[in-house]
């Protein structure tokens, strides 16, 4: 990958772990598939008044607005309000990494060298010992929707692969206006009118700035940022980086929300900056 790439992605992963701040923040008071449709709702405007849709079939927008804004981030923020830790959440949800590349093998044949394979179960190890030290305060539950979330968010990768070169700017947002109407829909018929009123009744300057911060910076510039790699490189060669995500989510909610972390987090966060050397390694090789 070319450095100013690399800069890219790692930009990408600071502001998806910092995403798991706000979006905990966010839920102190907004229901979660509320926060949520708010999230693309915003996402999307002004956005569409100023950018032309994509160049891509209407079917790979309205999928891939559904694969990430209500399968995805709909599951995630409902495990988070059910008790999932943020920063255990930042962890588990990057088994997307895993799902893409397979299926980017199934669907497009991109075989991965030894090397990134190497890369991958390295970054795994780092994984599965936080994951493992930390699955105990965790419910079944929730922990089964971060997984969902995970395989949704790898299901939009291949869209976004299957779309080729177009403008991802414009596929986050008219795709976040696709993502709109069910994520309302499901806060309505789900939580109710009267947990929608309370929680808007309740939003203050906090909440905020939260869904401003989850809606743009996360959204519209790291997806945007994030989407385009996927269109310049194979998604084995991308997808590794994301396994920083749960570095700086879990960091920053210790620092900030002051959930624990500690040396086996640490362990197994520098397996997973390892996984990615090699992987990157593995894809210069080939």
């Amino acid at each position: 990958m070319a450095l100013r790439d690399v800069l890219a992605a790692l930009l990408v992963v600071t502001l998806l772990g910092l995403n798991f701040v706000a979006i905990k923040v966010g839920l102190e008071t907004l229901p979660p598939l509320l926060l949520t449709g708010l999230r693309f709702l915003l996402a999307a405007l002004p956005g569409v008044l100023l950018v032309r849709p994509p160049k891509a079939p209407a079917r790979i927008v309205v999928a891939f607005g559904f694969s990430l804004g209500v399968v995805q981030f709909g599951l995630l923020f409902l495990a988070i309000a059910h008790g999932m830790p943020a920063g255990l959440s930042s962890l588990i949800i990057q088994t997307q990494v895993f799902f893409t590349i397979g299926l980017a093998f199934a669907v497009f044949g991109e075989r991965p060298t030894a090397l990134q394979v190497a890369g991958a179960l390295v970054g795994a190890l780092g994984v599965g010992i936080i994951g493992v030290w930390k699955a105990q305060h965790a419910l079944l539950g929730p922990l089964l929707m971060v997984l969902g979330a995970a395989l949704a968010w790898a299901c939009a990768n291949i869209i976004v692969k299957s779309a080729g070169r177009i403008d991802m700017l414009a596929l986050v947002i008219w795709g976040s206006l696709a993502a709109t109407p069910p994520l309302l829909l499901l806060s309505l018929v789900l939580e109710g009118p009267d947990a929608i009123v309370q929680g808007l009744a309740r939003a203050d300057a906090r909440t905020l700035a939260a869904v401003l911060f989850i809606a743009y910076p996360t959204t519209i510039v790291a997806f945007a940022l994030w989407n385009r790699l996927l269109g310049r490189y194979p998604a084995a060669t991308v997808t590794p980086f994301a396994l920083l995500v749960p570095v700086v989510g879990i960091s920053s909610t210790s620092l900030l929300l002051g959930e624990p972390f500690g040396p086996v987090e640490a362990a197994g966060a520098g397996l997973i900056l390892l996984g990615i050397a090699i992987n990157v390694w593995g894809a210069r090789k080939r």
